[in-house]
């Protein structure tokens, strides 16, 4: 119910694009990489579906972060192009992604006041996906691990992730709150592992992460900025 503070709940929180910026990052990467391949006949929009469904592919078999992205830069260009690119081309790839090596941890605004309040009145939990190294260095940049009671770095995360995350803490589904801007990793699957969820929506969320949702679920609360949940929590 709209007003209402919930207590002694389990929230379980996203990363990436949830408690600091990320794929934008991603996007600028994205948008250098369509000037800088300057294809004669296939406009921006075209190589950005191909660039699109080689990621979907890629992100199957190889997960996800930085160095899968740059792998998928590279196949997106041998496609367009009909052949393996040359050194100085994988030289000009690479040193469009340095930016994502270099990224510094931004967190969204009131990411960092909101936990600490949050966390003396709930149990809270981490889950991100990706790489684990590239995830743990930004865990370890945001200065924010001392609010959960357990951090996990996962392949993947579907309804047998949310599932084992019950399991392993031991705490009542319906009690847990999963807490993203991914419909397809966070809102989705909790939902079916029978959480509740929070949506908090990311202008720059990933496309591949898109997904319907559907507007009549009583147990998916909407909220328009991370701190709102002070207001419910």
């Amino acid at each position: 119910m709209a007003g209402v503070r919930r207590r002694g709940q389990v929230l379980i929180f996203d990363a990436d694009d949830t408690l600091w910026e990320n794929n934008i990052v991603f996007e600028r990467v994205i948008e250098d990489f369509l000037t800088w391949v300057a294809h004669p006949t296939l406009e921006r929009t075209e190589i950005r579906t191909i660039l699109d469904d080689i990621e979907r592919a890629n992100a199957v078999v190889h997960g996800y972060g930085s160095k899968v992205f740059l792998h998928s830069l590279g196949e997106c260009f041998e496609r367009l192009w009909e052949r393996p690119a040359t050194d100085a081309e994988r030289r000009g790839i690479e040193e469009l992604a340095v930016a994502l090596v270099e990224h510094r941890v931004e967190l969204m605004p009131g990411v960092a006041e909101a936990l600490d309040e949050l966390a003396g009145r709930h149990e809270l939990f981490l889950l991100t996906k990706g790489d684990r190294e590239e995830q743990q260095r930004k865990l370890d940049a945001s200065d924010l691990l001392h609010h959960f009671r357990a951090a996990h770095i996962v392949p993947e995360k579907d309804v047998t992730t949310y599932r084992w995350l019950a399991n392993e803490h031991d705490f009542a589904p319906s009690r847990a709150w999963m807490i993203g801007n991914s419909p397809k990793s966070d809102i989705l699957p909790a939902r079916a592992a029978g959480m509740n969820a929070v949506y908090v929506p990311n202008e720059n969320t990933w496309v591949l992460e898109h997904d319907a949702l559907d507007h009549d679920d009583a147990a998916v609360l909407r909220l328009a900025a991370f701190p709102d949940l002070l207001r419910h929590f």
